[in-house]
């Protein structure tokens, strides 16, 4: 059996339903990178293998972009999340909804 393209993109789909579920579900911030990284992995997963498919590079470099994004996202998100634990000692989303500027 020859692993084509639908079965990348039939993974993309399934990475992306499950970050989807992951980001509207979840309370907890951590959580809610991880899923935003499932979302982001799985559109290079879909980059790559269309690329590939079509002999081009491009999806490639896309993905590359896509993983350079992804990790300043995270050092940015992170460094953000340690500060607000410091000041509240929570990570929930909820407490961000009362937050006072």
């Amino acid at each position: 059996m020859v692993i084509g393209l639908n079965h990348y993109l039939a993974v993309s789909i399934i990475m992306f339903t499950l970050g989807l579920i992951g980001i509207m579900k979840r309370k907890n911030l951590i959580m809610l990178f991880f899923s935003t990284e499932i979302l982001l992995n799985s559109a290079n997963v879909a980059l790559v293998a269309i690329g590939h498919f079509h002999n081009d590079m491009t999806g490639q470099v896309f993905a590359m972009f896509v993983i350079a994004i992804a990790a300043s996202e995270i050092a940015v998100g992170l460094a953000l999340l340690v500060r607000w634990y410091k000041k509240t000692g929570t990570i929930e989303i909820d407490s961000l909804m009362n937050a006072k500027g």
